[in-house]
């Protein structure tokens, strides 16, 4: 029997090295965010809001544990009032700022088969004063609860991923109640829009913007055929999820051996749920795809597909897609299921892999909730709630430009350790570099040593951060 090849050591320790952090690449992290932000401050219609727009953007991007006014004036020695005010009272216009993002994310991470994805995401809120706030599902605490549902758009292309926009959601008791509009400044013209329509309305703002060839969502937007009918008629390349009890139609299905004689019309199958015509699948029927290289091994999936009608409004569309079946590689598999209106000539591993994108957006929230304070904010103004935000995703790319400038001399770095490395450069901005670099190379080396052990035990090395960073998006959806 021959032996399985042992990993090089040569090649651990090359990995290894890759995590090597030197001081120059820290130097200057506090002046590029300066210089950076500029063009983003210089929107603000009076200049004297702008020291503000300033401090507001080292806050978010500090060490501290939580990021709203007062800690971040406290860490500034400032009185609370006056960036409070700039945040949550003042009627600045934040649209011109998330212009700008776009325009720069087009600039540096776009790619002609990136990936827009939509994404609701709530914040629990105990009181019932901050605009917006409900009863109404919360995806955090796994159940119906008094919170606030933020509309995001995300943008995926093999150079990096970030949010590029974002909307409130206004339940209609919101909407309806004049003294609490009032209260919290929600503008006059403003009525109630559901999650679907703002982001039908954030795709239409940016779709020219930022280069790209699908359009992703989850169930919550897949199911409604309104919505999918919405995206054919903008020309967009969708691929949504939907439930597994929605009926479809196999127009490929082969007809039973006991109709196959007869005349008269053809045999058409029977509209049937689509996790029943998922159980009908043989072995075969699976492909198996690597999606990407995780810390803990490559992650694999297998995937059926079939062109289906649906049944929309309980009438059957006349119009064809695709049914896209996606199974987990795991003891008890988890199934996820997919409308895409792709050509018919699109590749099985190529919606495969933009089923994949979420992963990446998923990973911005972590981001932007841990590192940059998406969460934290303390205001309850409409403009206060939308001039958080605005900060929070410049600051979230602001990571994504350091971390992708550091990695052409560390390639392991990661956006949260690029986050580390500046909140405590802003924490004591004379810090000794040489032993911050040092610090931050233990602590990469480190977490490299678990993703070689783990990846052992497939006989084999993981492959370098260089390789695993560019496979966001297939290249063959060019």
């Amino acid at each position: 029997m021959a032996r399985r090849a042992t990993p090089s050591v040569d090649g651990a320790e090359k990995l290894l090295n890759d995590c090597e952090i030197v001081p120059e690449g820290l130097i200057e992290m506090a002046d590029r965010l300066k210089k950076w932000s500029q063009s983003y401050l210089n929107l603000l219609y009076e200049k004297r809001q702008r020291p503000h727009g300033e401090d507001y953007l080292r806050g978010l991007l500090s060490d501290l544990e939580r990021k709203s006014v007062e800690p971040i004036t406290e860490r500034l020695g400032q009185y609370r009032r006056p960036l409070q005010y700039f945040i949550g009272g003042s009627d600045w216009d934040h649209g011109p700022l998330l212009d700008m993002l776009n325009q720069q994310v087009a600039q540096e991470l776009g790619e002609p088969n990136g990936i827009l994805v939509g994404d609701p995401s709530a914040m629990p809120k105990k009181g019932m004063e901050s605009v917006g706030v409900a009863r109404q599902w919360c995806g955090r605490l796994g159940k119906q609860d008094n919170c606030q549902v933020g509309v995001y758009l995300g943008y995926v292309s093999n150079k990096g991923h970030t949010l590029v926009d974002e909307e409130l959601y206004l339940p209609r008791e919101w909407a309806r109640n004049q003294a609490r509009r009032e209260k919290c400044r929600v503008p006059k013209k403003l009525r109630f829009k559901t999650a679907h329509r703002l982001t039908l309305e954030m795709l239409a703002r940016r779709r020219e913007t930022l280069p790209h060839r699908w359009f992703v969502a989850d169930a919550e937007f897949g199911n409604p055929a309104g919505f999918r009918q919405k995206l054919q008629q903008m020309g967009e390349r969708y691929l949504l999820e939907i439930r597994s009890n929605l009926r479809v139609r196999d127009i490929k299905a082969p007809a039973p051996k006991e109709n196959g004689g007869k005349r008269g019309r053809p045999w058409r199958a029977p509209f049937v749920q689509a996790r029943v015509w998922m159980a009908t699948l043989k072995k075969e029927d699976w492909k198996p795809f690597h999606i990407r290289d995780g810390t803990k091994g490559p992650v694999m999936v297998s995937a059926a597909c079939a062109r289906v009608q649906t049944m929309d409004r309980r009438r059957c569309s006349k119009r064809v897609q695709w049914l896209v079946v996606i199974k987990s590689d795991e003891k008890v598999p988890e199934y996820s299921y997919y409308f895409s209106n792709a050509e018919e000539d699109v590749t099985l591993g190529e919606m495969v892999h933009v089923a994949s994108a979420r992963y990446w957006i998923e990973d911005c929230f972590e981001r932007a909730k841990g590192k940059v304070g998406l969460d934290h904010y303390e205001v309850r103004s409409w403009q206060g709630w939308h001039h958080h935000m605005t900060f929070a995703l410049m600051a979230l790319y602001f990571l994504v430009l350091e971390q992708r400038r550091l990695s052409e001399r560390t390639p392991v770095i990661t956006v949260q350790q690029t986050a580390e490395a500046i909140g405590e450069i802003f924490r004591n901005p004379e810090i000794d570099l040489r032993k911050l670099a040092f610090k931050l190379t233990n602590r990469l080396r480190r977490s490299e040593q678990t993703r070689i052990d783990h990846w052992r035990k497939f006989h084999r090395l993981p492959p370098s951060w260089v390789i695993t960073r560019s496979n966001h998006v297939p290249s063959y959806a060019l």
